[in-house]
């Protein structure tokens, strides 16, 4: 239900959040979608739907565990692709499938995955041990469900699903052919809004197209390569194609005109950054008491991207002048890497990894700073959270985020990136600052989170649905001169930006 008539008024229609998957330790992307997801239902009294396309076989107590620490609440459903097509049989075909594959044998090659004593995957892989030649799902009756193979020479691949008597009931010669055929008998025809938040699953959702369904895509990290002379390689296809969206969500302004200047354009483009709870406790006291000066906190996946080393290194330096402290919470790939770097700085008292820990937010009300070092953002949520609990800010100054909620010196610290010494100086800084100037600085960047609270944000959502919406229906009227003009000067420059060699030749 909606708290008061000053709630967010969305227009009617079903709410999905599409992403690949929900890891065991997700970072920004994930946590902002299942925030974002709250507050839709908090704020607007709208149910979400989170869909899922990966093979966890554990979401059941995946849900459980996100429930029991309120990350999940009642109005927010999850839904894997899987799953929903083992508990929901397939209705009869109109014509036969193209194709048909016979079971995988068990071998030496095949893996299997079971649930509760039931094999529902049957994976076989080629000689290398790498190569996935075929994957077969299975319902937890022992049914085959789906068979999926792959030719590794042509690359070509055909899906055949099932019905519980073994009977071929559909074909697709891609995995995007039964997703769409998932999300039509999910969505059925309701008017809906599907928001896309993964870069992988934004490829294929340019690819589902439906008049009772708004598309959106948010796009949380740089489009751009990371020494920001080239496009990513690894969006390359959305960006190429971003009018396939009824809207596309960029986090800051900053991003939108970086966005504009590569690619011209577009009327879809949207600001609407990531919200955080007001109601959230130190969101509205800078909490002197319980504050620890000298702690340092950092939420970052342990991947190269976060650049966590710069943050160990710095405090390192710091500390040989002040007394500090840095938890990190968060995991990932470069954990072995950063435990050999504070062994041989000799600074393990110092710097503690303390692994994903959904609590860690509290935090922010007893640190005395936070550091952000990656090579790009969109907007991080935590940097949000953390000015609202009064946790003051060092930042690099890096495409996208920072800059736009820190006030070098006033609310936080903005550092030239990569900087390490830098970082450190402002750690010292801000340990020698008086305490009421310190106050003072807790206070403005409270006051500038606050332009980024929940109910603000929705609101925002709410009018670019409704925007959207109209586009969507509007775009089978005839185009304008101008917007002809606009959208063939748009396909100029990226064929120009494409022939010229300007997308990033990496994932990053």
């Amino acid at each position: 239900m909606r708290s008061s008539i000053l709630s967010p008024h969305f227009r009617p229609g079903k709410h999905f959040a599409l992403t690949w998957s929900i890891p065991d330790s997700f970072g920004g992307m994930t946590g902002a979608l299942l925030h974002r997801s709250r507050a839709f239902v908090r704020l607007a009294g709208h149910p979400v739907d989170v869909l899922t396309l990966d093979d966890r076989l554990d979401y059941t107590e995946v849900e459980q565990k996100l429930r029991d620490t309120g990350l999940l609440i009642d109005g927010i459903r999850v839904f894997n692709i899987w799953d929903w097509l083992r508990e929901h049989d397939a209705e009869p075909p109109t014509t036969s499938p193209t194709h048909v594959h016979a079971p995988i044998a068990m071998s030496a090659e095949v893996v299997e995955q079971r649930r509760g004593g039931a094999v529902l995957i049957r994976e076989q892989r080629a000689d290398d041990g790498e190569t996935v030649l075929g994957v077969d799902r299975f319902r937890a009756d022992g049914s085959l469900l789906v068979s999926d193979r792959r030719d590794p020479e042509n690359h070509k691949r055909s899906l055949v699903l099932y019905d519980r008597t073994g009977s071929p009931v559909r074909s697709w010669g891609s995995a995007w052919g039964i997703y769409r055929y998932w999300l039509d008998e999910l969505i059925g025809e309701q008017e809906s809004f599907l928001i896309v938040d993964s870069k992988t699953v934004a490829r294929f959702a340019l690819t589902y197209r439906r008049r009772k369904v708004v598309t959106m895509h948010v796009m949380h990290g740089s489009h751009r390569s990371a020494d920001g002379t080239a496009l990513s390689r690894s969006r390359r296809t959305v960006i190429e194609n971003l009018d396939d969206f009824d809207s596309v969500v960029l986090l800051t302004e900053g991003q939108r005109d970086a966005l504009l200047s590569d690619v011209g354009p577009h009327a879809n483009l949207a600001v609407i950054p990531n919200g955080f709870d007001a109601a959230t406790p130190g969101a509205e006291s800078s909490n002197t008491s319980e504050r620890v000066r000298g702690a340092g906190i950092m939420l970052a996946s342990l991947i190269q991207r976060k650049r966590v080393s710069h943050a160990v290194k710095a405090v390192a330096r710091a500390a040989a002048a002040v007394d500090v402290m840095l938890d990190v919470f968060g995991e990932g790939e470069r954990r072995p890497l950063l435990e050999k770097t504070i062994r041989s700085l000799d600074i393990g008292e110092r710097v503690r990894l303390r692994g994903h820990d959904a609590s860690a937010r509290s935090m922010f009300t007893k640190a005395d700073f936070m550091l952000l070092t990656s090579t790009s953002e969109g907007l991080p949520l935590s940097l949000v959270e953390g000015m609202a609990a009064g946790c003051i800010p060092i930042a690099y100054d890096i495409p996208y985020g920072p800059s736009d909620l820190i006030e070098d010196g006033r609310n936080g610290f903005l550092v030239p990136a990569g900087d390490i010494d830098a970082l450190a100086d402002r750690i010292i800084e801000l340990e020698k600052m008086p305490v009421r100037s310190l106050e003072a600085m807790r206070r403005r960047a409270q006051a500038t989170a606050k332009r980024f609270d929940d109910r603000s944000v929705t609101s925002r959502w709410a009018r670019e649905m409704e925007r959207a919406f109209e586009r969507k229906h509007a775009s089978s009227a005839p185009a304008s001169l101008v917007q002809r003009s606009r959208r063939k000067a748009g396909r100029v420059k990226r064929r120009v930006t494409r022939l010229g060699g300007l997308y990033d030749r990496s994932d990053e």
